[in-house]
């Protein structure tokens, strides 16, 4: 019996908590705020599975090759459409109510799905509900449970990760642990615009990375195509997502104008791959002065757009739109990290004893862009096979992250000798407009520049968003192809003979981000 901490409180880490505990592992979940908190809650349009008659996983395992467009790990598919059905049938069977169409289960179709696959819950409240469950469990089980501890460090001794530094109430805290499993979701605070909750700011990516861990492909974010747009947002708050499922059901885009320009960019029109809808969005605002375009759900009807998706039904009431008698203003955000710290298809990183699962991992599963409804079935099926991994030996470093084109930082961007001083505010305006939606080497280049002149601040979220800024732009910049969610007007076609993925070698600067003043030590309970 190992002793494992799992750090992290949404789909992913509650998934391996529970499987460890179920194989005899004592267990303690550590997460940033509260137990619930976390992106998972938020997800909408529902978990993709080949649990249908009409369905296979081969046809789930094909949508999402075409998605990634050429640079997923096959390996990593197949596990995740394999594994999917069976690990679907156990949230069922713990409790998860999913939305049901008479004697079976009702199902969405969305973009680049070739079969409506998609189960969801409370209509548009699938995260929710996913979340309910698996907290449920995780209190009926009696796992220890620390809320609003920050990951300060992973803590590593003879290469090997012993558990974690952290921060709760100011006090310095090292939880001791076999294993590490970390599950803390993704870097969408990195951007101006995005639809991740606050507590998304890469603190996991960053805290691998400063312990040895490489990571990969951190060039590519998937930018929702349809956030709702408000002419102001409460300070802190994420933009509203409005669901592909709406895209689905079938929701156009109109531009100003009142046409629908989506025709004419894919076959697909609005239900193309995300990172084309997006970049379409995107060029319609830049031609209509930067004004949103417009989703217009009228077709459905208000009784069934009600129905159907309550939770955006009541967002956009509040913000004062009538969606069922006239569109609605949207415009891109980010919304998904497919890179993060590299993994096998069981959760090992490059560091013994620390895994990743979930938004935070990079399994290559996702490619160069993710298909919709794939993000809380990643969390489930790894963060399983993590757990079960457990107490296996450490295997070699999969091939296709030794295969990968290396970037690296200059050793003095790890320093704080700079003369800017941090502000966050313009660190996500940056990255907006350097390494989003649409991206050119010279922009790229005065991004880093800037940010290399950047003091690292205290520990914290801010130096951990710094960092990935910087990783993020030396990934993008290495990268000289158009693929996916990563376009660059410089080099605007994909390059076949470009190195499929991006790693980024681990830094092994333990002790940046924890203050190791006297910290109290724990360990994980042996009987929780």
């Amino acid at each position: 019996m190992s002793r494992v901490v799992v750090v992290g409180s949404g789909i992913a880490g509650l998934t391996a908590a529970l499987r460890a505990h179920a194989l005899g592992h004592a267990v303690a979940i550590v997460t940033k705020a509260a137990l619930s908190d976390g992106s998972t809650r938020y997800a909408q349009g529902g978990i993709a599975a080949a649990l249908f008659p009409d369905d296979s996983v081969a046809a789930h395992v094909a949508d999402t090759l075409r998605a990634g467009a050429g640079l997923n790990v096959r390996e990593a598919v197949e596990a995740l459409c394999a594994d999917g059905p069976e690990r679907v049938r156990e949230l069922i069977a713990l409790g998860a109510a999913f939305d049901r169409d008479g004697d079976g289960f009702a199902r969405g179709l969305e973009a680049a799905h070739s079969s409506a696959r998609v189960l969801h819950a409370g209509g548009d409240a699938t995260g929710a509900e996913l979340e309910r469950a698996l907290v449920a469990a995780v209190r009926a089980a009696g796992i220890a449970i620390v809320e609003r501890a920050f990951l300060a460090d992973v803590l590593v001794r003879d290469g090997h990760a012993t558990g974690v530094a952290l921060r709760i109430d100011d006090r310095a805290v090292e939880l001791d642990a076999d294993a590490v499993v970390l599950a803390t979701g993704g870097w969408g605070r990195l951007y101006a615009h995005t639809t991740n909750p606050a507590v998304a700011t890469g603190d996991g990516v960053a805290a691998a990375w400063r312990a040895g861990a490489a990571l990969a492909d951190l060039e590519f974010t998937q930018f929702h195509p349809t956030a709702l747009y408000t002419a102001s947002a409460p300070a802190g708050a994420g933009a509203f997502l409005v669901s592909e499922a709406v895209r689905g059901e079938g929701a156009v885009l109109r531009n100003a104008r009142g046409e629908r320009f989506m025709t004419d960019v894919h076959p697909d029109a609005e239900l193309a791959p995300r990172d084309v809808v997006a970049r379409g969005i995107a060029v319609e605002m830049a031609a209509q002065g930067g004004r949103p375009v417009l989703l217009d759900a009228t077709a459905l009807g208000g009784a069934f757009l009600a129905r159907r998706f309550p939770t955006i039904d009541a967002a956009t009431r509040a913000a004062g739109y009538d969606w069922g008698r006239r569109p609605i203003p949207v415009t891109p955000a980010a919304h998904y990290a497919m890179g993060g710290v590299a993994t096998d298809v069981e959760g090992r990183t490059t560091v013994p004893g620390l895994f990743a699962v979930g938004e935070v991992a990079c399994t290559g599963t996702h490619g160069a862009n993710r298909l919709a409804s794939n993000s809380l079935l990643e969390g489930l099926v790894f963060a399983h096979r993590a757990a079960g991994a457990i107490d296996a030996p450490w295997t070699e470093t999969p091939e296709w992250m030794r295969e990968g084109a290396i970037a690296t930082l200059p050793d003095s961007e790890t320093t704080t000798a700079a003369s800017r001083r941090f502000d966050r505010a313009r660190l996500a305006e940056l990255l907006w407009q350097s390494a989003g939606l649409h991206r050119d080497g010279a922009q790229l280049e005065a991004a880093a520049a800037e940010l290399a002149a950047t003091q690292l601040p205290e520990p914290g979220e801010d130096a951990n968003l710094l960092t990935l800024g910087r990783l993020v732009v030396a990934a993008a910049l290495r990268r000289e192809e158009s693929r996916g969610a990563h376009f660059r007007s410089d080099f605007p076609l994909p390059d076949e003979g470009a190195p499929v993925h991006t790693v980024l070698p681990g830094a092994a600067l333990p002790g940046i981000g924890a203050d190791r003043s006297q910290p109290t030590r724990l360990e994980v309970p042996a009987a929780c």
